[in-house]
């Protein structure tokens, strides 16, 4: 199939229908600006806290954490990211006490990415079969 470029000619198409932004009717259509779009969901901007978590088990050797060394067992992984830095952070789980994962802080120039590194963070750490 060839590339076909279309022309509003013919046919039954109203006088300058298939101009971008042209209503059937021949009419310009109304603004295609969108209040917000664009935006982080939350408002807050590029640099606005954000975090996720996830429950999982540690394989052999546990994670390693800057405050109490290695942590086993249930926990949970937290993934956050505010003013251009990630961090993971876990917690046995249903504890109050958060443990920083050693060697886990990081920039992230986009606050989209944060989905991403939480997933691979999650893929790495959890490991209930060893």
């Amino acid at each position: 199939m060839g590339e076909q470029a279309v022309t509003g000619t013919g046919g039954t198409s109203a006088p300058g229908a298939a101009t971008a932004g042209m209503t059937a009717d021949g009419r310009p259509a109304g603004s295609a600006e969108v209040p917000g779009a664009g935006m982080n969901a939350d408002a807050g901007g590029a640099g606005a806290p954000r975090e996720l978590t996830a429950d999982l088990v540690a394989g052999p050797g546990g994670v390693m954490t800057d405050e109490v060394g290695v942590v086993t067992g249930e926990l949970t992984l937290r993934t956050s990211y505010a003013d251009g830095q990630v961090r993971l952070s876990v917690q046995y789980k249903d504890a109050d006490e958060w443990y920083a994962v050693t060697g886990a802080d990081a920039k992230l120039a986009d606050p989209a990415g944060l989905d991403a590194v939480h997933a691979v963070a999650v893929a790495l750490l959890h490991r209930p079969e060893g």
